[in-house]
């Protein structure tokens, strides 16, 4: 009986635990499921065979090795920064991996260790990085089996609410790691090509340097740049194209709004704030803020940021609370992003009844012959409640069924690998198509 680990319970764990769990009954494999909190994991697990649920302190180094030891491949759903220690542990014991998140510097250097074990480490396969890369990789490499020269690759993806559910002036709500939304794009320059030139937007500049985008019978949208596309050159074999670009999608006006958070200093992660577990969120603000003894908060922000106080930005603050003198809560002090995400997720938590969306576009510009050629594809998927949202679909789905590959010896390929060839996307997004998640794809000239 082959057994299955998973590592992290957590919200965004649901959909594919309830899949391997169904799998587990057809294929009489066992699939246990790990948290910090045992009670997490038994409520995902509650009523289906085959199953166990277990508590693990992630940083207990015997109890986790011996938790892995037991099983032929583990899942890990931690936090990216918390992959590490399993991945050696996996090493040592003669395990496969896999993750949703990227492949960082550390997990890389494992490549030939686990090569020469015969042990594959699959990353990046969750949605974004995922299915955006499955999805892109099988439309290039047809068009390149037809004879194209790519010249332009663009794709973005967003987690957003659905329209129905669209009941705050941001049009958004957390639905994958909060952390990752409050840090996103401040791991340095934003790097990638457009019209064959290197481009680099710095950080406090990334929400003012925004595209909009109007997907037809979607809706619209604005899209920001996403950390590094260079570095996608060679993974995608696409050395000499003019324009690589990878970004992330929501509605329009967040993008300014949450611009002003970022000039403040609000989503900074390097310090910690004394005296910050006695602030309320009124203070919060205004510590970023020149002292002036009559001004008042909302005065001297619209004044740092030269808006006027009855624009859409003030109201949308307003909106979160941020100028209420209302304990933030937080047991200790903290950095200032740390105090933001606390925050923010006392309004951007999903209510029971709230549905989510996932939108994916691609735009692949290329030259057949003579001619200039265009294709676009889109990907909407929507949730069907607060727990199996769309972002748990298809962040676990793709990881579920990726894991039944390789315990079916259908993934060969060792190594610390993202999904980036035939063998492994294709019969993932075949088996996604059984769950209604599948590109549309267009011609557009």
């Amino acid at each position: 009986m082959k057994q299955i680990l998973v590592i992290g319970a957590g919200k965004s764990a649901t959909v594919l635990i309830d899949y391997l769990c169904h799998e587990a009954v057809t294929m009489q494999w066992h699939v246990t499921v790990a948290d910090i909190r045992k009670s997490d994991a038994e409520k995902k697990i509650e009523g289906k065979p085959n199953t166990t649920a277990v508590a693990i302190n992630i940083t207990d180094e015997n109890s986790r090795k011996t938790l892995i030891a037991r099983h032929d491949i583990v899942i890990s759903m931690l936090p990216a920064n918390m992959h590490m220690p399993v991945a050696y542990d996996c090493l040592a014991l003669g395990k496969h991996m896999v993750t949703a998140s990227y492949v960082s510097d550390e997990m890389q250097a494992l490549d030939e260790e686990a090569k020469a074990k015969g042990l594959i480490f699959l990353n990046e396969i969750g949605l974004d990085p995922g299915i955006d890369h499955m999805t892109a990789m099988k439309i290039l490499d047809k068009l390149k089996s037809e004879g194209a020269v790519i010249t332009g690759f663009e794709t973005f993806t967003g987690g957003l609410l659905a329209p129905e559910s669209e009941n705050n002036p941001w049009k958004y709500k957390f639905t994958w790691n909060p952390r990752n939304v409050v840090m996103a794009a401040s791991g340095g320059a934003v790097k990638f090509l457009h019209g064959g030139k290197l481009k680099y937007i710095p950080y406090h500049k990334v929400f003012r340097r925004t595209e909009r985008i109007v997907l037809d019978k979607i809706g619209v949208f604005e899209g920001y740049a996403n950390r590094d596309s260079l570095k996608y050159l060679k993974k995608y074999q696409l050395e000499g194209i003019k324009t690589l670009y990878r970004g992330t999608l929501r509605r329009p006006g967040f993008c300014k709004a949450w611009d002003i958070f970022v000039q403040l200093g609000a989503t900074d992660d390097s310090y910690i704030m004394e005296g910050s577990k006695k602030m309320t969120h009124r203070d919060f603000i205004n510590s970023f803020l020149l002292y002036h003894p009559s001004d008042s908060v909302e005065i001297k922000l619209a004044h740092a940021m030269r808006i006027d106080l009855d624009t859409d930005e003030m109201l949308m603050l307003e909106w979160l609370g941020v100028f209420e003198n209302e304990p933030i809560g937080l047991e200790g002090d903290a950095t200032p992003a740390q105090i933001l995400q606390h925050i923010l997720e006392k309004k951007w938590t999903l209510s029971p009844d709230d549905k989510d969306m996932i939108v994916m576009y691609h735009k692949f510009n290329y030259q057949l012959g003579s001619e200039d050629k265009e294709i676009k594809s889109t990907l909407v998927v929507y949730g069907k409640d607060s727990q199996s949202t769309a972002m748990a679909q298809t962040v676990g789905l793709p990881v579920g069924i990726a894991t039944k590959l390789i315990l079916l010896g259908e993934i060969k390929t060792c190594g610390v690998q993202i999904p980036l060839t035939a063998d492994i996307y294709n019969p993932v997004l075949d088996e996604l198509v059984k769950h209604q998640i599948v590109c549309s794809e267009y011609q557009v000239k």
